[in-house]
C-alpha cells in the first residue's frame, strides 16, 4: 500500500486533449458491455473524447459512420446486456498491411491514439503489431499525401491496452477473462435442470461444453456440480479410460446413484491428440453398462443471456484500469493487458501473455499435458487437483491409515455454498483417512450429542444445494463449553471444522479461549467463512456473497426494466448485510446504482439533498430510471421508509418513486459457480490443513492430539493474491465486535468507481494502480482463484 504522501488520485490525471477509441472483437462475452460503459464513462470524466468503434477490426477499417464519439448517455442501459452493443466481426483486411494502413488512417483523421481493445488472445495479438506497424504506417500515408507531416508527429506513437473477452478462460496472464463467469452460470443451470429429470428416470447425461482448446469451463463445472467423469484437453485420460468410467459409473448406480454427469470440453483429446466426442462417449455407456444415455450439446447458449454480476464488475474495474494505462502510456510504454490476480487487477506485457498462452497449445500438441496444464496458471491447476481429489474414490486398502476423528459443522445464518464445503470437506477427510463426523444444528446440537459419523456417499449432489443441510444455528459455544467438552471426548473428536460467518469466527475465538480450563479444545481448528454479509474479518470474500450480490443484481434489473415505457422513476431499494454495506455497495456497481448508502460511510441530509438533485438533472435527460440502494443499518434515523419520501417529496413533477425491501430472498436459491467452486476448494484446502496439524501435534508417548499454540485455531482466508490460514486470536485486532465487521475493508475502494459511472465528482485513490509486471511462469501455484468484487 502506498504512504500517505505517495498516493496518487485519479482526478489528477487528465484525459484534456486526448482520444480513446474502444473496440470488440472476435467472440462475444457477457460483461463486454460493462467494460465498454466503463471505458466511455471513466474516459469522459478525465475530460477525454471517446468513441465507439462498430463491429471490432472491420469498422476500424472501413471507418465512416463505423468510428462513432460516444457521449455519457449512449452506454446507458448497456450494463445488464450479453453479448457486445457495439457489435464484433471476424475481418480479413485487418490482417493485411494495407487494411491496417486504412485503419491508422480512420485513427489519425480523428486524433485518435489511443487504443482500447477488448477480444480474445488473436484480436489482441493483432492490436500489438498495429501498434507496432504504426510509424511505418504514418509514414507511407505522407508519402501518400493522405496525411501531412504534422499530423504524423502530432500522432507519432499508438498506445494500447487490452482486455480479454472470452468465455473459455484460455488467456494466460489472468485467473479470470470476462465472460467466463456468465458461461459458468449457463452451464450451471442447465446441470441443476438435467438433474432433476435425471434422476427421475435413473439417467446419464452426457453433457458438453465450449472450450476448442481449454478445458476450463469443463472443468470448473465438473467441480460445481460434482460430475462423476470430467474430459477436457489439458489432461487426456489414461490408457484403458473406457473400462475405468464405465466401473466408476456402475459403482455409483450400485451405491444408489440415480443419475450420472460426464462433462466434456467440446475439444476433448485421447492421450495421441485424437478427438473424444460426446457421442463415442454416450455409445460406450450404452453398449458397455446398457444405461439410458442422452447428449446434451450447449452450445451458444453460453454465450448468451445477461452478464453476472462477477463479471459486471471484473469488466467495470478492468474497464477504469485500461483508461488509467492509456493515460499514463508513453511511446516506451509496451502494449499491456489488463488482468485479474487473485482479487487485484494488474497489468501484465501483451505480448509475454500471448506468447505463454501459445505455449500452452505447442505443449499439448507435444503431448506435454502436465507442462500445459501448469502453464494454464495456478487457478486452473489448483481447480484440477480439487477436481481429482473429489471425483475418485479410492478403494478401502489404498487410503492412509488414521485414527482421527474430524467434526464439521455449520455456524450462523446459512449461506449459498455451505453444502458444497461440507462435501468437500467430508470426502477429502475420508481420503485423508479420518473418521468424519457431522454435527446437527451448530453448537446448539454439539452440547446435545447431534453427532454422527457421515460416509462419502452421504454427501452426493450437495453441490448444488442452497441453505445448510446439517442445519445451522447461531448459539455460540460460551453456555454449553462444559457439554461441548463431553461431546468431544465422547466421540474422540480429535479436529473441528467450522463453516459459518461472524459466528463462527466468535465461536472459535471461544473455544480458543478456553483451552486453558478444558483440554478437548487443544485441538487443530479451523474456520471457512460462509455468510452473505461478507463482513468476516481476515479474508476479501466469503462463501455465499456472491450468490447474494446476483439475486441482488438480478432483482435490480428487473426493477429497472419494469420502468421501461414509463414515467421517470427511482427505485429505493434495501439489501441485507446487517452492519456490512458490502452488499449494498458490490450490489450497486454491478447493477449501475446512482448511489448506496451504507454504514462504514456516513451520509447526513446534506448529501441525500445532493443525491435527489442529481437525480433530478439526469432524469432531465434521456435516461429515465434511478437505482438507489440502502443497506438494511446503514442509518437508524434515515430509514429506507425516510429515504423514500424524501426522494418522492423532493422528486415531485420530475419523477415518482417505488421502494423495494429484498429481504431473505438474497440468502436463498442455489449456489452460483463462484460460491460452489469456492466452497469446493478452500474446505479441500482446509482439510489438507487439519490432516497436517494433526500429525504434527499428535504426541505418541501420550496417543492423543495435543494443540494449543494460535497457529492450530485458524480462519483460512482470501487476502488479496492468495489463500492464507490467520490464527484467529491474531484477528481480533482487526474487528470491530460492536458492528461485527472488520476495521477494514477492501471494497470500499470500489465505492468511488460506483459514483464516477454515476457521474458523480469523486476521488479514488489509484496508488496501488500503474505498475506493469510480468507473467510468471514455471513456479508452484500459490493457491488462489480470480475472486469477484
Amino acid at each position: 500500500m502506498a504512504q500517505p504522501d505517495q498516493k496518487k488520485f485519479f482526478e489528477n490525471l487528465s484525459g484534456a486533449g486526448k482520444a480513446i477509441a474502444v473496440l470488440t472483437s472476435g467472440g462475444d462475452a457477457q460483461g463486454m458491455n460493462a467494460a465498454v460503459r466503463a471505458v466511455v464513462r471513466v474516459g469522459i470524466y478525465v475530460g477525454a473524447k471517446v468513441y465507439f468503434i462498430h463491429e471490432g477490426y472491420q469498422g476500424l477499417v472501413d471507418g465512416g459512420e463505423n468510428i462513432e464519439e460516444a457521449k455519457w448517455e449512449s452506454v446507458s442501459s448497456m450494463l445488464q446486456v450479453g453479448g457486445t452493443v457495439i457489435g464484433s466481426a471476424r475481418c480479413k483486411e485487418f490482417r493485411t498491411h494495407e487494411g491496417r494502413r486504412a485503419a491508422a488512417l480512420n485513427l489519425v483523421l480523428r486524433g485518435i491514439t489511443n487504443l482500447c481493445v477488448i477480444g480474445g488472445d488473436g484480436s489482441l495479438t493483432g492490436a500489438n503489431l498495429f501498434r507496432e506497424e504504426w510509424s511505418g504506417l504514418l509514414d507511407e500515408l505522407v508519402q501518400q499525401g493522405k496525411i501531412d507531416k504534422e499530423s504524423a508527429e502530432k500522432y507519432s506513437h499508438l498506445n494500447i491496452v487490452g482486455m480479454v473477452g472470452s468465455i473459455d478462460n484460455d488467456f494466460c496472464g489472468t485467473d479470470m477473462t470476462i465472460g467466463t463467469d456468465s458461461a459458468l452460470h449457463r452451464i450451471i443451470e442447465v446441470v441443476d435442470a438435467i438433474v432433476t429429470t435425471a434422476q427421475s428416470h435413473q439417467r446419464t447425461f452426457v453433457l458438453e461444453v465450449m472450450g476448442r482448446h481449454c478445458g476450463y469451463l469443463a472443468l470448473v463445472s465438473a467441480l460445481a456440480c460434482g460430475a462423476d467423469w470430467m474430459f477436457i484437453p489439458e489432461m487426456p485420460p489414461a490408457d484403458g479410460w473406457e473400462e475405468q468410467m464405465c466401473t466408476k459409473l456402475s459403482e455409483n448406480r450400485a451405491r444408489k446413484k440415480r443419475l450420472n454427469i460426464i462433462i466434456i470440453s467440446e475439444g476433448a483429446i485421447d492421450t495421441s491428440n485424437k478427438p473424444i466426442t460426446s457421442e463415442h462417449i454416450k455409445d460406450l455407456v450404452v453398449k458397455c453398462l446398457g444405461f439410458d444415455t442422452r447428449v446434451t450439446i450447449l452450445g451458444h447458449v453460453q454465450r448468451g443471456g445477461t452478464p453476472s454480476a462477477f463479471d459486471r464488475i471484473l469488466a467495470s474495474r478492468m474497464g477504469v484500469e485500461a483508461v488509467l494505462a492509456l493515460l499514463e502510456a508513453s511511446a516506451d510504454t509496451p502494449a499491456c493487458v489488463v488482468s485479474l490476480c487473485g482479487n487485484q487487477a494488474v497489468r501484465l506485457p501483451l505480448m509475454e501473455c500471448v506468447q505463454m498462452t501459445q505455449e500452452v497449445q505447442k505443449a499439448m500438441d507435444e503431448r506435454k499435458f502436465e507442462e500445459a496444464v501448469r502453464l494454464r496458471g495456478r487457478s486452473f491447476e489448483n481447480n484440477l487437483n480439487t477436481y481429482k481429489l473429489l471425483a475418485h474414490r479410492k478403494p478401502q486398502s489404498e487410503l492412509p491409515i488414521s485414527s482421527f476423528n474430524v467434526a464439521v459443522l455449520n455456524v450462523g445464518a446459512p449461506a449459498a455454498g455451505m453444502n458444497a464445503a461440507v462435501r468437500s470437506a467430508v470426502r477429502v477427510g475420508i481420503t485423508e483417512g479420518h473418521k468424519i463426523f457431522a454435527v446437527n444444528d451448530g453448537f446448539e446440537g454439539f452440547a446435545k450429542g447431534q453427532i454422527k459419523e457421515i460416509k462419502w456417499g452421504d454427501v452426493g449432489g450437495w453441490t448444488g444445494q442452497g441453505g445448510s443441510l446439517l442445519g445451522t444455528k447461531r448459539t455460540l459455544p460460551a453456555k454449553h463449553l462444559e457439554k461441548i467438552a463431553e461431546q468431544m471426548k465422547a466421540n474422540q473428536i480429535n479436529a473441528l471444522l467450522v463453516i459459518g460467518g461472524f459466528e463462527a469466527f466468535e465461536c472459535l475465538l471461544q473455544l480458543t479461549e478456553a483451552r486453558s480450563r478444558y483440554e478437548e479444545f487443544c485441538i487443530p481448528m479451523c474456520v471457512l467463512p460462509a455468510t452473505i454479509s461478507n463482513n468476516v474479518p481476515g479474508t476479501d470474500l466469503t462463501i455465499g456473497a456472491d450468490t447474494s450480490v446476483n439475486a441482488i443484481v438480478q432483482t435490480c434489473d428487473r426493477i429497472k426494466q419494469s420502468a421501461s415505457g414509463t414515467k421517470r422513476r427511482v427505485f429505493i431499494i434495501e439489501t441485507m448485510g446487517g452492519y456490512c454495506g458490502y452488499l449494498a455497495s458490490v450490489g450497486g456497481l454491478a447493477a449501475g446504482a446512482d448511489a448506496a448508502y451504507i454504514f462504514e460511510e456516513p451520509f447526513d441530509i446534506r448529501d441525500l439533498q445532493a443525491n435527489v438533485e442529481h437525480l433530478t438533472a439526469k432524469m432531465k435527460t434521456s435516461i429515465q430510471r434511478g437505482l438507489v440502494l440502502r443497506n438494511e443499518n446503514s442509518n437508524e434515523n434515515y430509514t429506507t421508509d425516510f429515504i423514500y419520501q424524501l426522494y418522492s417529496e423532493e422528486g415531485k413533477g420530475v419523477f415518482d418513486c417505488r421502494k423495494n425491501v429484498l429481504g431473505h430472498m438474497q440468502q436463498g436459491g442455489a449456489p452460483s459457480p463462484f460460491d460452489r467452486n469456492f466452497g469446493t476448494k478452500i474446505a479441500a484446502k482446509a482439510m489438507l490443513w487439519i490432516s497436517r496439524k494433526l500429525k504434527e501435534t499428535y504426541r505418541k508417548d501420550e496417543g492423543k492430539v495435543f494443540a494449543n499454540t494460535d497457529d492450530t485455531a485458524c480462519l483460512l482466508g482470501m487476502r488479496r493474491r492468495a489463500l492464507v490460514f490467520q490464527p484467529v486470536v491474531e484477528l481480533k485486532n482487526e474487528t470491530d465486535f460492536v458492528h461485527r465487521i472488520p476495521k477494514e475493508q477492501w471494497w470500499l475502494k470500489l465505492r468511488p468507481l460506483m459514483k464516477i459511472l454515476a457521474k458523480y465528482k469523486t476521488s479514488l485513490d489509484v496508488s496501488e494502480s500503474g505498475q506493469l509486471e510480468h507473467v510468471v511462469r514455471h513456479r508452484r501455484p500459490i493457491e488462489s482463484e480470480g475472486v469477484p468484487a
